[in-house]
């Protein structure tokens, strides 16, 4: 029999058994040997679609719509050759990573052992045709591996990674009928785009940009060391982000390392950051990764092709994508994670890692630091306390500061005063604002926000949170930039979503009680540009008559701690007392590991499927909402007319708004979306989307205020 792997069914063009296994296996194996599991992926790649050999299978490829279990096959070839992890990646490379299970699972099992026991020609097809094209190789199992559970848990996630992304690209370029090819700037090329960039800032003729001088020269001097643990811990306006990248190019420069992959805690920062990086570099070169579209497992669907792989030289993302992949079973969540060996992390804003799941995502960051070339850098203005963690999961290695003289930054960059003010009524804090010509107000949640919003005059008054989609607080920001700058009306509220990465200068900021981290950030948002005398710029810190979420309150309860106990809230003292009150005697220890994530890893329960579900830095599921207004209805009218692909979902991202599932179903039962995958939908009804207030997020209670 012609024995063929995939078939365009249009062209009638076919793509042999023996061409996709060996074109894949030598894929993943290149994808692997930056972490030297080259020959082990080589072995993955080779067997990981045998069970296509079969009759059925191969009747199903021509047409017959028959359901094949073709991975199994593969999977039992390697536990033969005593290769488990092999085995649950092949097992895996459709569905998913599985749980091991037990030796009590019988075949029906979708455990990794019940597979294991599943018998050729009962539930397993015969495959054995393999053996006429196909040499199998000799695995090279790591047996440090074994030794370490954990090490194990992570180091099959990267495996697994090299091989599906090795499949999904050879199956692309089959049905492109061309290899996938990328034009991205070297490191050495980016180097020269940054220095070229900042080559009139040298000559600062003002003492703060002296001062921005002296971080970007030291970060670019540090860059030079050898790759570990990084610290950026330098206030804000003292110019981190372009400090950062300079660091980061230039220790890529002088350790080989590959690409920068930049994780921010919110969409709105990682969207400014993504214009500052594309000013830099060149649009071409910078990837934001907004939200992974799941489209499912089925092989004959190439709709799942369209994942993102960070195959670019520098790439944005979110803190909840990032975390998430590295402990995902899922083939369109993992296929990117090979790519992030050898790289430059760059935690913007640290502080917002979250703390119920603190232990897990250091012992992640430290894996990636020792065992797979990564340097890390936290970067921000208000360090957390995470010493203790670090120095239990990267033993010997000391956190290497990039900001000269710390302290001394902080006193040289202070630039407001703060207030408590107390509780005030919503009705007041906005006739609070109505009384000023520009004014900042952060508040909690965006259905607080839009109340106040809605109490402010409207010529000069402006709404930002999350429930707009990208491209549109882009051009809200722009338009307040432009106010700030003339003098004209600018009255903003906004989630917390403003407080960090965004460049504005307003005279006065009024924020709710929150975190410490979460008031400083605000904080920086007032007399940014030192233009006003810091007794003028006040920062009034206020508790609303609207309850805050519960998810605040501890951070809000070690605030008030330290607004009792400190003058300067913002000096580098106050922040370390705040984070050790709020983790180690609020939370307590237990609490910043919630779901027992390490437990069960440590402990060698190689349960992929489990710690994936449990592994949720946002409780509640959300949904991905793609927008069709401007330029976001012509790329959705393409998703229809051609279907996804990567490039597409990237630009589609800055038209899409993240919304929790019972505001999905508010929108559903409403009429106003379809869905397009289990985690995607498509916004039908554009008058649920106001161009004040973004995304209607509760249909039933009218929409009386849309303008």
């Amino acid at each position: 029999m012609h024995y063929i792997a995939h078939r365009d069914s249009e062209s009638g063009r076919e793509q042999t058994m023996k061409t996709h296994l060996n074109e894949t296996a030598k894929l993943a194996s290149e994808f692997a040997e930056i972490f030297g599991a080259q020959k082990q992926a080589f072995f993955c790649g080779m067997l990981h679609d045998i069970g296509k050999y079969s009759d059925k299978f191969q009747r199903r490829i021509r047409g017959s719509g028959e359901r094949v279990d073709h991975s199994t096959a593969g999977a039992q070839i390697a536990a033969q050759h005593r290769d488990p992890i092999a085995a649950a990646c092949i097992a895996g490379h459709h569905g998913g990573l599985p749980d091991f299970g037990s030796n009590i699972d019988t075949s029906a099992n979708t455990s990794l052992l019940g597979r294991l026991k599943r018998k050729v020609g009962a539930e397993l097809e015969d495959f054995s045709a393999y053996k006429s094209e196909i040499d199998t190789p000799i695995p090279d199992i790591r047996q440090e591996i074994f030794i370490d559970p954990a090490r194990g848990f992570f180091f099959t996630h990267m495996l697994y990674s090299c091989l599906v992304d090795a499949d999904w690209l050879d199956t692309e370029a089959f049905f492109n009928d061309a290899p996938r090819k990328n034009a991205y700037d070297t490191p050495d090329v980016l180097y020269d785009k940054l220095q070229a960039y900042v080559s009139g800032w040298w000559e600062a003729n003002s003492e703060i940009n002296k001062k921005r001088c002296e971080i970007l020269r030291a970060s670019i001097e540090r860059g030079e060391m050898p790759s570990g643990m990084f610290s950026l811990t330098a206030p804000t306006g003292s110019g981190k982000t372009v400090a950062s990248v300079a660091f980061g190019l230039s220790h890529l420069l002088k350790n080989g390392l590959r690409r920068i992959v930049y994780v921010i805690p919110y969409i709105s920062i990682l969207e400014q950051t993504k214009e500052k990086f594309e000013e830099i570099f060149g649009r071409h070169n910078v990837i934001a990764h907004y939200a992974n579209v799941d489209f499912g497992d089925d092989e004959n669907d190439s709709r799942r092709l369209a994942a993102e792989n960070w195959d670019a030289p520098i790439i944005l993302t979110t803190s909840v994508q990032f975390f998430e992949s590295l402990f995902a079973n899922k083939p369109s969540k993992c296929r990117k994670l090979h790519n992030i060996a050898n790289s430059v992390l760059i935690f913007d804003e640290a502080q917002m890692l979250p703390a119920p799941y603190l232990k897990p995502c250091i012992w992640a960051v430290s894996q990636l630091v020792q065992h797979y070339g990564c340097s890390a850098v936290l970067c921000t203005a208000t360090q957390p306390s995470i010493d203790f963690i670090l120095q239990r999961y990267l033993q010997g290695v000391s956190v290497e500061e990039i900001c000269p003289d710390v302290i001394g930054m902080h006193e040289y960059f202070k630039r407001v005063e703060f207030q408590n003010i107390g509780k005030i009524s919503n009705d007041v804090l906005a006739e609070r604002m109505n009384q000023k010509e520009q004014v900042l107000c952060v508040v909690n949640s965006r259905k607080n926000a839009r109340n106040i919003f809605l109490m402010l005059r409207s010529e000069g008054s402006f709404h930002l949170t999350t429930a707009m989609m990208p491209e549109h607080r882009r051009r809200v920001l722009a338009e307040i930039h432009r106010r700030l700058g003339c003098g004209e009306p600018c009255r903003v509220v906004a989630t917390s979503l403003i407080e960090a990465g965004v460049d504005v200068d307003f005279p006065a900021v009024f924020r709710e009680l929150a975190g410490l981290d979460s008031i400083i950030q605000s904080a920086g948002r007032c007399n940014r540009n030192n233009l006003r005398p810091r007794e003028e710029s006040i920062v009034c810190i206020f508790e609303s008559d609207e309850k805050p979420p519960q998810i605040f309150s501890q951070n809000i309860a070690a605030a008030k701690h330290i607004l009792r106990d400190f003058e300067d809230i913002s000096a580098p003292k106050a922040i370390t007392d705040y984070f050790e009150f709020l983790y180690y005697i609020l939370k307590g220890e237990g609490a910043l590991d919630s779901k027992d994530i390490m437990g069960d890893i440590g402990g060698g329960a190689m349960n992929f499927e489990e710690i994936a579900k449990r592994f949720n830095l946002i409780e509640n599921d959300q949904i991905t909402v793609y927008i069709p207004v401007g330029e976001g209805e012509k790329l959705i009218r393409q998703f229809h007319e051609k279907g996804p692909s990567r490039e597409l979902m990237r630009l589609m991202g800055q038209y899409a708004v993240n919304v929790y599932t019972n505001n999905y179903n508010e929108l559903y039962y409403a009429g106003a979306v379809e869905r397009i995958a289990e985690d995607a939908a498509i916004l039908v009804n554009k008058e649920f989307y106001s161009d004040k207030t973004g995304l209607e997020l509760e249909p039933s209670a009218g929409q009386a205020y849309f303008s």
